[in-house]
């Protein structure tokens, strides 16, 4: 009875001792299923960033294509531009060869017309005239005479006309050789600024691009690096599991070979029993069972985040300048600066402004005309001092000539307008390039 009640607990103390590492590896197989969902989670917000970056990149894409097409028509305009200053200075040229030719050929009749005037002095004037009119023969040498006198007096008289006409067609000429210099010059003036326009936009498209490979090269490492991080964990779960299944398959092969001997030792016990006496007895055989409690304990970490949202209180407007603030917002990263554009359907549907074709749309929303330019639009009010503009007043600056480029004033130091590197949008004047070069032009629309 001794034997078999220290065997049943060698059985049973084994079988305890199996357990322990079992629980032990239960538990490290809920730690690692906690960071792979943690992982997991993480690789799921990485997805949701992947497709927001998805939008994002064809946000960025449009503008990029919207600006592609903008420098398309931008640069046919300076184009179109070289090829008018190249047939304007070919006008001046082919000018100023018939100006010289003209003024040669005034040249000539003058000095011939003073040999004249001084042989006319020489020979007597009219009086020479009389003597030979009576110097004639005959009445038909009289007449023949006099035909003659007369056509030389016409000869000179029309000389002289012919010297007037050429001196006019000089005069003419000369302005007209000097409106094309000055409209040259406008001309090469403007290049200027578009060429300085074209630079801010490749320069915009630059930035854009950079900022679209930069994001997708942060989105993919931040990807592969969790994804390592899951199959390193994927490794080790299938590593303990591995050993859980060996762990049990062991338990449960030990609880048959607990049967089995409580078994044996019931067969010998009762044989033995039944050698010793004769009456029938039942021994009671007491029966031992393991139950092994795996318990698993599954941590969640709840993490809340707040957000906080910052509301700019608008400075208020004036009654007229708040309106037309306003009306021209909803370009705002939804436009193109174009040369010459804003000036038809098309171009406004489509947001494609220059500076002052914004500035003159923005005002015909609230009902208010003015002119498309710079030039028009700085005489188009008051002048005031920059220390009393409102919203709703002109603001100008010196880019590629003075007062080359025009916005409307939002108030807080800053206006809107149509900037050749963004399209419309809201720039701060009181720092930067903008403070740099405002001119310190101030126009209240009346």
């Amino acid at each position: 009875m001794l034997k078999k009640i220290l065997g049943l607990s060698f059985i049973i103390g084994m079988g305890s001792l199996l357990v322990i590492p079992n629980v032990f590896a239960n538990t490290e197989l809920d730690t690692i299923k906690e960071e792979r969902t943690i992982i997991q989670s993480g690789l799921s917000d990485a997805e949701q960033e992947l497709a927001e970056l998805v939008s994002d990149l064809d946000e960025i894409n449009n503008e990029i294509a919207s600006i592609d097409e903008a420098l398309v028509a931008n640069q046919k305009t300076i184009d179109d531009t070289n090829e008018e200053v190249d047939s304007t200075e070919k006008e001046v040229e082919k000018l100023e060869v018939e100006i010289k030719e003209l003024e040669d050929d005034i040249e000539i009749r003058f000095e011939m017309l003073k040999d004249r005037a001084n042989a006319y002095q020489k020979n007597g004037g009219s009086s020479r005239y009389l003597e030979v009119l009576l110097g004639a023969d005959s009445f038909g040498d009289f007449v023949t005479r006099s035909v003659t006198i007369t056509r030389i007096a016409k000869a000179d008289n029309d000389f002289i006309e012919q010297l007037e006409i050429n001196q006019k067609e000089l005069e003419e000429k000369q302005a007209t050789v000097q409106g094309k210099l000055d409209e040259l010059e406008e001309l090469q003036t403007e290049l200027v600024g578009m060429k300085h326009h074209l630079e801010d936009q490749n320069q915009r498209n630059d930035e854009l691009k950079n900022e679209l490979k930069s994001k997708e090269a942060e989105i993919e490492s931040k990807m592969a690096r969790l994804l390592e991080e899951d199959s390193n964990l994927q490794s080790e779960e299938a590593e303990i599991q591995a050993k859980i299944d060996a762990e049990i398959q062991r338990q449960e092969d030990l609880r048959k070979a607990e049967e089995a001997e409580i078994a044996r030792q019931a067969e010998e016990e009762a044989a033995a029993t039944q050698s010793n006496t004769n009456s029938s007895s039942s021994p009671n055989v007491a029966s031992a069972s393991d139950a092994n409690t795996n318990t698993t304990v599954t941590n969640t970490d709840n993490k809340s985040k707040s957000s906080s949202s910052e509301t700019k209180a608008a400075p208020a407007p004036s009654s007229y300048g708040g309106s037309v603030t306003q009306v021209g917002r909803k370009y705002i990263g939804n436009s193109t600066y174009v040369f010459g554009g804003g000036r038809s359907s098309s171009d406004i549907a489509n947001g494609r402004f220059d500076c002052s074709a914004f500035v003159s749309w923005s005002f015909s929303q609230v009902g208010k005309s003015l002119p498309a330019s710079t030039g028009g639009l700085v005489n188009a009010g008051q002048r005031i001092s920059s220390s009393d503009k409102q919203p709703g007043d002109l603001v100008f600056f010196n880019t590629y000539k003075t007062n080359g480029h025009v916005g409307i004033y939002i108030g807080g130091g800053q206006f809107i307008g149509s900037q050749s590197s963004t399209g419309v949008a809201v720039a701060n004047m009181n720092s930067g390039y903008w403070a740099d070069n405002f001119s310190g032009v101030v126009v209240r629309v009346n």
